[in-house]
């Protein structure tokens, strides 16, 4: 089946081009793809303002020339798609083919390029049915639809281009194969990635690369783990294939992250006996995760082996230091970091400040943290929302709601205007501290700016409500949501479930799991914890163990969640037993 339509697209011209006059005529010419009609019985009449028609046709000499026309017309569309203005350059292709001009295939397939930038693919397929119809496509430019289906995430499209090269006669190459292949990856995909593997083997007689690898290990990390990856790495050895250091780094990576730093390290210390050379990037990889799992010590000698390799830490080394030392809770040594990192000669950024402005700001150090934030400014580091929003949030707790409240809306002025999460944050923060008025002003004044409440503000409202036993308020709050367009979501329904739960009204909460399963909404294992812990608390307890030993034995609540009630409650075992006697 084929992706290209059997017709072309209208040919009507989005503009009529002005062209300047020359001295043939005195008049102005107007470039049109309208086929000129010379008789003057048909309504063409001189005394006009002649319209010059794109055509093989001999004009009068008075008009301009047609070579001088067809090379002005070449000249606009070459500008227009140097300049990168694709509708136009597609107009003037429509035009240039309609007189029987052959399109290159270098312009083409800039514009199918340019068109799928912008997500335009309908056009980018528009401009390969005229390549192929009127010039010679290549590999390149089905490559480059190809992957303009796959950024639109239109896989089997970008399947179906691949067949078609195939009936035309191009064979793809690695490119091809690499496109969709890192497509599929990226789309966490990997059992269809490799399957592309072997076809580009078997099929297509095409060897992967070193990219191709790459590609497929660092899915293969996502995925299926370190082993995984290591297999695809041992394949790559078989073939011959000699993995880079941008291979190495990204098994080094996910070591680290599942945790295995002493074997990431001795990976990255056999390096040079592979022909590789651990870079800065690898140095940080490590370090990070190091650090992650608390060893300063190896920290400390990674960072001196650095040195003696001649690698000077760069700005990533710095906030890896500054970040690790404020989840520690060593905020101190992680300023003292920043200092040197500035006295090196290099200039922090969002990912050295953000850590130690939460940080601060947990520890209350609210003058500290906003004197960082200054620091930002003074060197054209813009703080972001995040930044802002950690800040007035603890203002907020610390029990200075105004000053918060008087800095968010000053927001916009340091550009940094406020958004929904924004105003998610501070609606509860307010209500926190206790400013219940204050937190619900900012639900109209959100939506006075075009600011439509989501899903979130919905959930942190009846959340708030539930916390000061409006459970009514809560209610109609949920009713409302719905009204909105927001279907109520498990966890709208879980905090309401726990408001009844803390104030003993059971029936209510049974009542309302009962209409969540009604309108669809399925409850997960929290839901059935909350209600077993609100029966008990509320006295029943006999009914809230059967209710657990009924959901255990039906597998809807885990063995974990069941040694957590028995905790909760120590008459379960009891209970358990017997009504596990009761069954045999």
């Amino acid at each position: 089946m084929t992706i290209y339509s059997v017709d072309f697209l209208p040919h009507s011209p989005p503009f009529t081009p002005q062209l300047n006059p020359t001295s043939h005529s005195l008049h102005t010419s107007i470039v049109t793809c309208r086929n000129p009609n010379p008789n003057p019985n048909d309504g063409y009449s001189s005394k006009n303002s002649p319209k010059v028609g794109v055509s093989a046709e001999t004009r009068p000499t008075h008009l301009l020339s047609h070579d001088f026309r067809d090379t002005h017309l070449m000249k606009l569309f070459n500008r227009s798609c140097k300049a990168g203005k694709f509708n136009e350059s597609l107009y003037f292709l429509e035009c240039l083919v309609n007189k029987g001009y052959r399109p290159g295939v270098i312009l083409c397939t800039k514009l199918i390029k340019g068109f799928s930038n912008f997500k335009n693919i309908e056009k980018a397929v528009r401009v390969m049915e005229i390549l192929e119809e009127y010039g010679d496509p290549d590999v390149i430019a089905y490559n480059a639809l190809i992957s303009g289906f796959c950024k639109a995430n239109r896989i089997e499209n970008a399947g179906q281009v691949l067949d078609r090269m195939k009936g035309r006669g191009f064979l793809p190459d690695i490119v091809t194969y690499n496109i969709m292949i890192g497509s599929l990856c990226g789309r966490r995909k990997l059992g269809l990635a490799l399957k592309l593997l072997d076809q580009l083997l078997e099929e297509d007689n095409c060897m992967p690369t070193v990219i191709t690898y790459t590609i497929l290990i660092e899915a293969a990390i996502v995925e299926g783990g370190i082993n995984e990856a290591m297999k695809l790495l041992e394949q790559m050895l078989a073939r011959g294939l000699l993995p880079d250091m941008y291979t190495y780094n990204a098994i080094i990576r996910g070591m680290c992250r599942e945790g295995m730093v002493e074997r990431a390290s001795d990976l990255l210390r056999s390096l040079s006996s592979k022909g590789c050379k651990p870079d800065l990037v690898s140095y940080n990889i490590l370090l990070r995760g190091f650090l992650n799992q608390g060893k300063w010590d190896l920290g400390e000698k990674l960072v001196t082996e650095m040195f003696s390799r001649g690698w000077e830490p760069n700005k990533v080394t710095y906030s890896i230091l500054i970040n690790s030392l404020c989840r520690f809770g060593r905020i101190d040594e992680a300023i003292s970091v920043l200092k040197v990192m500035v006295e090196k000669g290099l200039t922090p950024d969002a990912y050295s400040y953000d850590p130690l402005i939460s940080s601060l700001s947990k520890e209350g150090r609210l003058d500290l943290a906003i004197g960082i934030m200054d620091y930002m400014l003074s060197n054209d580091c813009l703080p972001d929302i995040v930044n802002y929003s950690t800040i007035l949030s603890a203002l907020c707790k610390v029990g200075n709601p105004n000053q918060a409240l008087e800095i968010f809306h000053k927001l916009a002025e340091m550009g940094c205007p406020p958004n929904v999460s924004s105003y998610n944050s501070m609606i509860s923060a307010l209500w926190s501290c206790g400013n219940r008025s204050m937190a619900l002003s900012l639900v109209p004044e959100m939506v006075s700016k075009g600011i439509d409440p989501d899903e979130i503000t919905y959930n942190s409202l009846i959340s708030c409500f539930c916390r000061d036993g409006l459970m009514e308020e809560a209610i109609e709050l949920l009713d409302d949501m719905e009204e909105s367009g927001f279907r109520p979501s498990v966890i709208s329904y879980n905090i309401i479930v726990l408001g009844f739960c803390k104030m003993h009204r059971i029936d209510d909460a049974i009542e309302l799991f009962a209409e969540m399963v009604e309108t669809g909404c399925r409850p997960n294992e929290t839901t059935y914890i909350l209600l077993i812990e609100g029966i008990g608390f509320a006295g029943w307890r006999m009914e809230a163990m059967e209710l657990a030993n009924t959901l255990f034995y039906g597998d809807v609540i885990s063995q974990d969640s069941v040694n957590r009630l028995k905790k909760t409650f120590p008459m379960l075992d009891v209970y358990t037993e017997l009504s596990h006697s009761e069954t045999e």
